[in-house]
């Protein structure tokens, strides 16, 4: 019995040796963790505490911030009225993003995701776009715009009509917003049907066949299986839409530099021309630090939404 007792005694763990796996495993942990940790904090954390304290100082970004000023750069924003045409800029692409290129992407989706001839060569033609740097998109377009016929092809298309004048579009103050909403439609577009595409993968056939046998038709499919199965996507496709419509910088600024006379004019552009064309870094770092506030407040409200009981158990 001894004996026995003696195997069980050295079979059991030692409560010091269960402590030190356990440190052991924590150590590894965070050596894995902390080169992430390392960037992490140099490349997000570090330079968003940079700005806050910058956006209390009058700093052109030579040498020193000295001069402190507080809030006034904050105050001087509010009442901007060109910064207030930003930010109705960027609700007007968010807008016209949820209400025009989510649509359009889930409905190519769904054409070039069932049985349609060269679906695959549809595929590789849409999302080709989105592969596309900004920079040559928005160059791209700014010849297809441009006012003079003889070097624009929209209006060389145009005055081939009889009574039909040149437009200038990006001269226009009335246009230049959609024309720029119409190339982000163009280039991203791709990247949301890719999503609706792998969402469309999810939904079993089985269903779908279920509803065709009770007499569903194609719509109904669409209206009652497929969007209601997509839930989970459009939200996400929605998420992705709205912050990059907020923050939408390099095809507006290539095109207009947020012109003319600021109809064009978006949150990243207005901090962009007072951070580095006028060198206004204290004030410029003030639009980002809000910039970054009002993403920050959406991201928050929109997961705050998500987790609500009626959209978990709908998951």
């Amino acid at each position: 019995m001894n004996t026995a007792a003696t195997k069980g005694a050295a079979r059991k763990p030692r409560r010091g040796s269960l402590i030190s796996n356990k440190a052991q495993n924590n150590l590894t942990i965070i050596l894995f963790l902390l080169p992430a940790f390392i960037l992490f904090f140099l490349f997000i954390i570090y330079p968003i505490v940079q700005s806050v304290y910058y956006s209390f100082f009058s700093w052109k970004g030579f040498g020193p911030a000295t001069d402190f000023i507080g809030l006034d750069n904050y105050a001087q924003i509010v009442k901007d009225k060109i910064f207030h045409r930003a930010i109705l800029n960027g609700l007007l692409v968010v807008g016209l993003s949820l209400g025009l290129q989510l649509p359009l992407s889930l409905a190519l989706a769904i054409m070039v995701g069932r049985d349609l001839p060269g679906r695959g060569f549809f595929r590789m033609i849409f999302f080709m776009p989105y592969v596309i740097s900004e920079v040559i998109a928005a160059i791209a377009f700014l010849g297809l715009f441009n006012p003079d016929p003889t070097r624009g092809l929209i209006n060389a298309i145009l005055v081939l009509f009889p009574g039909v004048e040149p437009i200038g579009w990006m001269g226009s103050r009335e246009l230049v917003l959609p024309c720029i909403f119409i190339v982000m439609t163009w280039k991203y577009f791709g990247l949301h049907m890719l999503l609706f595409l792998a969402g469309l993968q999810s939904i079993p056939t089985e269903v779908e066949e279920a509803a065709r046998i009770d007499g569903a038709n194609g719509l109904q499919l669409v209206r009652y299986i497929t969007i209601p199965m997509l839930a989970n996507t459009i939200r996400t496709c929605m998420y992705l839409s709205i912050l990059g419509s907020l923050q939408q910088f390099v095809l507006v600024w290539v095109m207009t530099k947020g012109g003319p006379v600021n109809a064009s004019e978006m949150m990243s552009t207005y901090m962009y021309r007072y951070s580095f064309v006028r060198f206004w870094l204290g004030y410029g770092s003030s639009v980002a630090i809000i910039m970054l506030l009002i993403s920050l407040a959406f991201s928050i409200g929109y997961l705050r939404i998500v987790r609500q009981p009626e959209y978990l158990g709908a998951q």
